[in-house]
């Protein structure tokens, strides 16, 4: 029994491992060996390549921060005359879509669709992409700034045929005395970011950040009215078609992280419901003989990071609570002594980077122990709230700090 708790619990360890480190690594390693055999994706950059795009921003109650929003988009590096802009206000009643109409005599080429009933975000782009006629539609929040050359970085990969979508860059703006869960955001980020890119040279990006992702219009297939990860099945289902997503880091939105620590477990616990959701609905993407480098990074990147990992951890932890007691021989290996301690210590500063937080007392050397703990568990608790069935499409807008 023992012998098989003992097997149980490294076979977890290395679980996780593989899911927040060695995917990382293997991945990595591939894409030397594509280099070596010279078997690189080519990679297109035309600046004559303009075509005509739709930018489309879902915006409900957006009056806070659509006025800064206008004023980014129409200062982006792309001629008007190629860009149409379309804003879905429907079902606001803060002023947003009185705003936009006002807007409309000074931009030819802005667009609003509105309306009384709110129907969600992904409701709302199942209406828009109905009235789009360009090739490419980028979509993004109107919570977020995008870079001057965001659309000229994006389109440059639609040159090749394969290329069924762009998925842009999420950056958090964060401040010297900014709180843990937004520094904890940022890092998480930068480390997706870099796995992004090895995605991207090994095969395909495994979903995309809704904050800003383009694609084919053509491409876009209706999306069920209650799903709650919209970028990442739509991406998804266009790499399942054949097509590649791209990872464009030079095309970015940036952010300001979440008011509150509660009002990003809210947010993280409904994106780990919705992650859920996904993997069931998109099951078929499991069969890597049909699908391959996309199966192996799906399941990789994606799957194990939500329905493994997080529940790995505190087995982990539990199996070696259990073999202190019941190997008699355990408490004479230091290997699992330091391995119990280390998880102690861990799991000790996330507990006391958390109450600080709320203290609103910060200390960055709590950022990772704190974010990482604070993830896994929105996982488990996005696992319950899927399987209890509150999977709405219709998502609780999470305040943002200042």
């Amino acid at each position: 029994m023992a012998l098989f708790l003992e097997i149980l619990f490294w076979f977890c360890i290395g679980l996780v491992a593989y899911t927040y480190v060695g995917y990382g690594i293997i991945a990595w390693v591939l894409v030397k060996i594509r280099k070596i055999f010279g078997k690189e994706f080519k990679k297109y950059d035309d600046p004559t390549f303009l075509p005509k795009v739709t930018l489309v921003v879902p915006a409900y109650n957006e009056m806070s921060c659509i006025e800064a929003k206008v004023k980014n988009t129409f200062g982006l590096d792309y001629p008007a005359d190629l860009m149409e802009v379309l804003f879905v206000t429907e079902g606001s009643n803060d002023g947003t879509s009185e705003y936009i109409n006002s807007l409309q005599s000074n931009y030819p080429n802005l667009r609003m669709i509105g309306g009384d009933t709110r129907r969600g975000k992904i409701e709302a782009m199942n209406i828009a992409i109905k009235t789009i006629n360009t090739p490419i539609v980028i979509f993004t929040d109107a919570n977020t700034n995008l870079n001057n050359q965001v659309i000229r970085n994006i389109v440059r990969h639609f040159q090749d045929p394969i290329v069924g979508a762009v998925a842009g860059e999420k950056r958090i703006e964060t401040e010297g005395s900014e709180a843990a869960a937004g520094a904890g955001e940022g890092l998480y980020w930068k480390y997706e970011s870099f796995l992004k890119k090895l995605d991207t040279e090994l095969y395909s990006v495994v979903g995309a950040a809704g904050e800003l992702f383009a694609v084919r219009t053509h491409l876009f297939g209706e999306v069920e009215k209650d799903t709650l990860l919209d970028d990442f099945i739509v991406s998804l289902r266009i790499a399942a078609s054949g097509y590649r997503v791209i990872y464009e880091p030079n095309a970015f939105a940036s952010e300001r992280p979440s008011f509150s620590i509660q009002e990003e477990m809210k947010r993280k616990i409904r994106i780990a419901a919705g992650g859920f959701q996904s993997i069931a609905r998109l099951d078929y993407l499991w069969n890597i003989f049909r699908f391959g480098l996309l199966s192996f990074q799906y399941v990789s990147h994606r799957a194990m990071r939500w329905a493994v990992a997080p529940f790995c951890l505190p087995l982990i932890f539990l199996l070696n609570l259990i073999l202190f007691f019941i190997d008699t021989n355990f408490i004479n290996q230091p290997t699992y002594q330091l391995i119990m301690l280390a998880q102690i210590a861990f799991y000790l500063m996330a507990i006391i980077g958390y109450y600080l937080e709320n203290k609103k007392i910060r200390i960055k050397a709590l950022f990772v122990p704190f974010y990482f703990s604070f993830m896994n568990y929105c996982a488990i608790k996005g696992y319950f709230r899927y399987r209890n069935g509150l999977t709405s499409g219709i998502w609780e807008k999470a305040k943002r700090a200042a």
